[in-house]
């Protein structure tokens, strides 16, 4: 098994884990992220039902029309979807939500979503 095989195999054990925890419900959903070498992705998620809510992408048009040409980092990038994740959710009714971090750390990326989308008014 080699380092990058062994990487992932280790992030899934940790998002297992942190998953026997964490259930969405219809009053507070599961706000889960996805991470990948380019892009960011986030969405929230009513697992008692089996539905997403809101999902946002740095792939998406609206994303692309909030950068219009200007050169960003990832970390920026991810901040934007944070903002236009929390804007999106506020219009669906969604106030509080449960931070799922899929076994990845709360750091860089992934921090910066869950702290644009606190400061835009989501609670968790």
């Amino acid at each position: 098994m080699n380092t990058a095989e062994k990487r992932w195999i280790d992030r899934k054990k940790r998002a297992f884990r942190v998953r026997k925890k964490i259930r969405g419900t219809a009053r507070r959903p599961r706000l889960s992220v996805r991470r990948t070498l380019k892009h960011m992705y986030a969405q929230i998620v009513d697992d008692a039902s089996g539905t997403t809510i809101v999902q946002v992408g740095s792939r998406g048009k609206i994303f692309a029309s909030r950068i219009a040409g200007k050169k960003v980092t990832k970390c920026e990038i991810s901040k934007i979807v944070g903002e236009l994740l929390a804007e999106q959710a506020k219009e669906k009714g969604v106030s509080t939500v449960i931070f799922d971090r899929k076994g990845y750390l709360f750091h860089g990326r992934v921090k910066a979503v869950a702290e644009a989308a606190r400061e835009k008014g989501l609670i968790f």
